[in-house]
């Protein structure tokens, strides 16, 4: 049983490292293509995000190849195969509250990072990046990474997901991650300022929280810092 769970958590890390490395890497590429020369000179910052990404994929991976053992040879989780199981409504659904729900832990984490003793301690790391590359997405200290790495693994043990709708939250995820970090925004400004672009986080938002710090927590809607007076509008990038 210790080395199927060994495997199962060494096979997820793999695909956690590969998954950050390829779309890191494609993104990186279009910005070279877009905004030619806008990561000049950040080698060495870049080479330092891809190690601590690198380590936090590994943090990531062991609790999903735990509970990915867990789902094929015992069950434990509540996600399912077959299209008849729900109703095609709960499909969108389960997405949306994937995501609500990891955008409520990963606010109010991310405003804990930011007491003074665990930013030096931890969240320090990420803002390291100055400005974030298509490389900083995963790049955090080994102690935000484990305030990361449970909430998905935990979430399929409680919420019903098919299983493709969980590929969903996981490309959502990843995408949002690394074009929030980009240094530009690539998503048209009429979606940008609109009234959905309110409600949603995308670079120009992310942006203005590691130019001001103390603001624009969250990870992909602004619901939270709207309702808690954190949300302070748009940058530039």
């Amino acid at each position: 049983m210790l080395a199927a769970i060994s495997l199962s958590a060494i096979a997820m890390t793999a695909i956690v490292g590969l998954r950050y490395l390829l779309t890191s890497g494609v993104f990186a590429w279009v910005t070279s293509r877009k905004k030619p020369g806008l990561y000049r000179g950040m080698n060495k910052q870049i080479r330092s995000e891809i190690g601590w990404s690198l380590l936090s994929a590994a943090i990531y991976g062991i609790p999903a190849g735990i509970v990915a053992w867990g789902w094929q040879a015992h069950g434990w989780t509540r996600i399912y195969e077959s299209w008849n199981d729900y109703p095609l409504w709960y499909l969108p659904l389960s997405v949306f509250l994937y995501l609500f729900a990891h955008d409520t832990w990963f606010y109010w984490s991310h405003r804990w990072m930011h007491i003074p003793r665990w930013f030096r301690i931890a969240h320090a790391v990420h803002h390291a990046s100055k400005p974030p590359t298509a490389w900083a997405a995963m790049s955090f200290h080994p102690v935000e990474a484990l305030s990361g790495a449970f909430i998905i693994p935990l979430l399929v043990l409680i919420i019903p997901i098919h299983m493709a709708m969980l590929g969903v939250v996981l490309a959502i995820m990843t995408i949002m991650g690394i074009t929030n970090h980009m240094g530009w925004e690539m998503f048209p400004r009429p979606l940008v300022h609109s009234r959905l672009g309110y409600w949603l986080i995308t670079a120009s938002h992310h942006q203005r929280h590691h130019e001001n710090y103390k603001c624009n927590y969250g990870l992909y809607f602004r619901f939270w810092d709207h309702l808690c007076g954190t949300d302070r509008g748009l940058s530039q990038p």
